[in-house]
């Protein structure tokens, strides 16, 4: 077996996907960012 027939038959690990939504991931993490300025301003640590 070589090395490139043994990386055919590997199976995803649940990683990201190269053809995956690009906007959505963008999206959600402004999203992400935005809820964390929330809580550390409603919390007072800034």
């Amino acid at each position: 077996m070589t090395a490139q027939s043994a990386t055919v038959h590997r199976a995803r690990t649940g990683g990201p996907r190269d053809d995956g939504p690009k906007i959505v991931e963008h999206l959600m993490g402004w999203a992400l960012v935005v809820v964390v300025a929330m809580l550390v301003t409603r919390l007072g640590l800034l």
